[in-house]
């Protein structure tokens, strides 16, 4: 059943993810806004909007994910032509959140880039960020504007009590993923474990040792972003390698770049869960990756800012 959208409810989407945006308009009973996208012969983005949004309360969909550089263009001016257009509220819907990694100094004269781009957002004229698995979530502070953090912990953890794993354990792939691990194991009923890297001096090897019992077990490895796919990979082939029965993988956010396809399908996963805040072209999707949605829990979210109802019971 189609939720209850005032008049003044307008969606809009651009080109990172335009089948999320679709199916998140089904979800709510909604049609997409009418905007075109097109480029000057030089690359220049130039952005119409097709219909009026005067006084409307606006949620526009964009993932600034590859290529992060067009998609971040696409969504600022979007946001400045319905700021110019009079629009009452700009709410931005990103599912992935790009440059979240570049979030401190991790030395000298670095740049903080997940600050940098949320102060784009707020100067475009953004009045609200929706967001999926912020890299880190102290970035919200970056933000001089209301931010909702919605979890893929849940969607996530769902998919794999729904396969009824027996003798299943999380592991965490590193020391820094212990918490996100903690909450998939208590959601499972399952215990904890995780891979301790060390490196007790320069330019010696790592050492590697898992905390927890994984021989004859189902592993569930959990992150909130696969990359290169170098870490679960390599997590994947070491709890092979020490008895695990079989290994599954999941993340919120499947960016997927270089062979990172190749790795996966040649390592000792059973198979990779993701979501879809990111698109996956037809060549990412390797028989060993799975997809799920994301869509019902941001048209979910949307509703509740939209009829202003609360929105921390999604984030449980």
């Amino acid at each position: 059943m189609p939720y209850q959208l005032s008049r003044n409810f307008r969606l809009f989407t651009l080109n990172s993810n335009p089948e999320l945006a679709q199916e998140i308009a089904d979800l709510l009973g909604c049609e997409l806004g009418k905007s075109s996208i097109t480029r000057f012969s030089d690359g220049e983005v130039q952005i119409n909007l097709e219909e009026s949004v005067r006084g409307a309360e606006v949620y526009l969909i964009q993932s600034t994910s590859q290529p992060g550089n067009e998609h971040i263009m696409e969504l600022l001016i979007m946001i400045d032509a319905l700021k110019r257009a009079s629009a009452d509220a700009i709410n931005v819907v990103i599912p992935f959140y790009g440059y979240a990694r570049q979030d401190r100094k991790a030395s000298g004269r670095e740049p903080i880039t997940a600050k940098l781009v949320a102060n784009m957002l707020e100067t475009a004229g953004a009045t609200h960020v929706i967001t999926m698995d912020l890299h880190a979530p102290q970035l919200q502070g970056f933000f001089n504007m209301p931010v909702d953090q919605l979890l893929g912990g849940t969607i996530l953890s769902k998919h794999f009590a729904d396969k009824g794993l027996e003798d299943a354990i999380v592991v965490a792939p590193d020391n820094g993923g212990l918490t996100r691990a903690r909450k998939m194991a208590d959601y499972l009923d399952v215990p904890i474990g995780f891979i301790d890297k060390r490196q007790e001096h320069p330019g010696e090897p790592e050492t590697v040792k898992i905390v927890g019992d994984i021989d004859g077990k189902n592993v569930i490895i959990i992150v909130d972003i696969v990359d290169t796919a170098d870490t679960i990979s390599k997590a994947a082939n070491v709890l092979a390698a020490n008895g695990a029965k079989a290994i599954y993988a999941c993340a919120t956010h499947a960016v997927l770049s270089g062979d990172a396809v190749q790795k996966i399908e040649a390592s000792a996963l059973t198979e990779l869960v993701v979501t879809n805040t990111i698109a996956l072209p037809e060549e990412k999707l390797a028989p060993k990756i799975k997809v799920l949605s994301v869509a019902p829990l941001l048209a979910e979210a949307i509703e509740h800012v939209h009829n202003e109802k609360p929105v921390t019971p999604l984030f449980e």
